[in-house]
């Protein structure tokens, strides 16, 4: 499917992935952070160390106004199933509704119900029913990210499946629709890159109030926690998950592996691009520096595997922008290689004892953050792009996906609504959360609760007294 602007299955995926890469700029931060505030909460239990209550009272407003963004943000997505392609959620929701639904029934609910009390419960619930609320928090979280991915491999490798006699899709087996290895594989893989995201952010923190020589406990902690967390799944977002998932693109989905790499003949030992252009028109990678065999190992297992190349297939079963998909991929190895190389030296140097005295690097550190943001929208990018003609693969077109009836103009208002809205979002968002930056985690009790402080002071006055 080469769609054009005068098409209007282009108008509805443009629709559709503004909507959804402008959402994820927020579950992702929030899956990045769940894990930090149990971790750190259990320190305080254990410890009764006070800087770890610190971190989580100040982070769980950060992951509260993720998370309230977040909402507001993927509603419109639900209903751009039935708006722009009701085609595919008539063929498909007898599938795919059913982890829709347990995302929004189970996880998102269990979230939702505990994000009050982690942030204003602390008093009430007391330190351990606080720590539990915590972990219902990060399960919520991850648990809705599961369910989602679930429903996306199965557009990207369908299973569990069976055609009704309406030609419909249903359910034949739910075990094998919710244990698809390609969602477990993706799982894994997107939960390292979330945590990628949300240790860059807490790093990024730790660096700025150190350069400012502000909160210098909470922002060693920060650095420490953060630089350590990003060095370890930045590796894990290559190695295992990564290599995982080029597998299993390799044997389920070759030809979007041969787009991937600008492969269009096949070839045993077969490599990995370092750079080039992809010359779809020639049918060729131009200027090609290449890895020889690193491709078929990483995909297949063994050096002299042979790779399908694009030539093997019917132009119409390429994905439409191979040129789009080659650069998203290949930047966004780019900068996972990158994380990786910047997390090891940041280590080293707080190994050395000279990480918060080393200016030049606590600078990159802190504006080094939104470089994860674009890492995972390239991740996701490389995905759907390389899916494509198919929404869900093997069985079910795009071009017989999207609305008829939604004109050119609808969409195109509708998206510019959307844009707008958006935009006025993020302004409010950018500003709250520079407002709890601006006050920081070492901030003291409203006036409102002085005189209780002041009691609680005295009365523990008394008793050392006594």
């Amino acid at each position: 499917m080469n769609a054009t602007i005068s098409d209007p299955a282009f108008w509805s995926r443009l629709q559709f992935g503004f909507t959804i890469i402008y959402h994820y700029l927020f579950p992702q931060l929030t899956m990045g952070l769940a894990w930090f505030l149990v971790y750190w909460k259990w320190r305080a239990l254990k410890t009764g160390d006070e800087k770890y209550n610190k971190a989580v009272r100040f982070w769980a407003k950060i992951f509260g106004l993720n998370f309230a963004i977040g909402v507001v943000t993927g509603i419109p997505m639900e209903f751009q199933f039935g708006t722009n392609w009701a085609g595919f959620s008539r063929y498909a929701g007898g599938v795919i509704g059913q982890t829709l639904g347990m995302e929004g029934m189970f996880a998102f609910f269990l979230e939702s119900a505990f994000i009050g009390a982690l942030i204003w419960g602390e008093k009430r619930l007391g330190p351990r029913y606080h720590f539990l609320a915590t972990v219902a928090v990060a399960m919520g979280s991850w648990s809705s990210g599961f369910f989602i991915l679930v429903t996306n491999a199965f557009m990207q490798h369908p299973t569990g499946y069976r055609i009704e006699p309406n030609g419909l899709l249903g359910i034949a087996s739910l075990s094998a629709y919710l244990f698809n290895p390609w969602a477990f594989v993706e799982f894994s893989h997107n939960q390292m890159a979330a945590l990628v995201t949300g240790s860059f952010v807490i790093a990024a923190v730790g660096a700025l109030y150190t350069l400012r020589g502000v909160h210098p406990i909470q922002a060693r902690l920060y650095l420490r926690a953060g630089t350590i967390v990003a060095l370890f799944s930045s590796v894990l977002v290559a190695v295992p998950t990564g290599d995982q998932q080029a597998k299993m693109v390799g044997k389920h989905q070759p030809i979007t592996l041969a787009a991937m790499e600008g492969k269009f003949a096949g070839s045993s030992m077969a490599g990995v691009a370092l750079i080039g252009q992809p010359n779809v028109a020639a049918r060729r990678l131009d200027n090609p520096i290449e890895v020889p065999g690193a491709l078929s190992f990483l995909a297949y297992g063994t050096f002299q595997s042979y790779v399908h190349g694009l030539d093997e297939y019917p132009s119409s079963a390429w994905p439409d922008n191979i040129e789009l998909l080659y650069y998203s991929f290949h930047l966004m190895i780019t900068l996972g290689t990158i994380f990786i190389f910047l997390m090891a030296f940041a280590n080293f140097q707080s190994w050395r004892g000279q990480l918060e005295s080393c200016t030049w690097l606590l600078w990159i550190l802190m504006l080094a953050f939104p470089f994860p943001y674009i890492a995972n929208t390239l991740g996701w990018m490389t995905a759907e792009l390389g899916r494509q003609p198919w929404l869900v693969y093997g069985l079910f077109h795009t071009n017989e996906g999207y609305s008829k009836v939604v004109s050119n103009g609808d969409t195109i208002f509708t998206l510019i609504g959307f844009i707008g809205l958006y935009f006025v979002l993020g302004l409010l968002f950018l500003y709250l959360t520079g407002r709890e930056l601006g006050r920081g985690p070492d901030e003291e009790a409203a006036p409102s609760h002085e005189p209780r402080h002041l009691e609680a002071v005295a009365g523990v006055r008394e008793e050392r007294l006594v």
